[in-house]
């Protein structure tokens, strides 16, 4: 009996874990990723869901600013996270474009966190010069980027260590916009310290079906 249990919670846990995490693959995707040469990662659309007692807190000014240091912060983790995959060998056709590179680039378009959904991922892949776009949105209710920590600090002090997490993550051909990769996970719990810690948290096993990174052992 208490064999039976165990196996059943074991079964209750593993369908809840995968009942929040969905992938969509084009078929075509291996075939038309040998053809990369360049990817870039653009910020990533942020909701943060504070509690209401901080929300009260705080202005919609403030607030926004959270959530721009939260995507842009979600943009610099999975840069990272991509350089140490190319590092190790498990990308060694393709080149990540550096953020800095990519927010300048969108600068001199007047295209920024505000307006970037105004472009299709197609229309940025060309202004940036890549072969595919790497897009999203994220939410959450303690954002774990320097700069949202900052203002967090400042208003809250000490914010707690349990979280919940909801990234959406895309990667469009450039020359056609077509959708090559989809993936949304939600996890819950104490998952990181910083925003570095929670996309190899996300990433971990998506990075198996991805194109560029399928050869990856990805343990950390």
């Amino acid at each position: 009996m208490k064999k039976l249990i165990t196996t059943c919670l074991f079964l209750v846990i593993a369908f809840s874990f995968n009942a929040q995490t969905n992938l969509y693959e084009n078929p075509q995707f291996d075939e038309i990723a040998k053809s990369h040469k360049t990817i870039a990662i653009v910020p990533f659309k942020t909701q943060v869901k504070l509690r209401p007692k901080q929300m009260k807190d705080m202005t919609n000014e403030q607030l926004h600013r959270i959530e721009k240091a939260e995507g842009e912060g979600i943009q610099s983790a999975m840069y990272s996270w991509f350089l140490k995959r190319k590092k190790r060998g498990d990308m060694e056709t393709v080149e990540i474009q550096d953020p800095r590179t990519t927010t300048a680039l969108l600068k001199k378009e007047s295209i920024d966190y505000d307006n970037i959904l105004d472009y299709t991922p197609q229309e940025l892949a060309k202004l940036l010069g890549v072969d595919a776009v790497i897009s999203g949105d994220f939410e959450t209710n303690k954002p774990m980027s320097e700069g949202a920590s900052i203002v967090l600090g400042s208003l809250f002090g000490f914010f707690g260590s349990t979280n919940s997490a909801t990234l959406n993550m895309s990667v469009h051909n450039a020359e056609d916009g077509v959708l090559l990769w989809n993936y949304n996970k939600k996890v819950n719990g104490s998952i990181g310290s910083d925003t570095e810690d929670l996309v190899n948290t996300l990433m971990r096993k998506a990075s198996r079906r991805l194109a560029y990174t399928k050869n990856s052992n990805d343990d950390d």
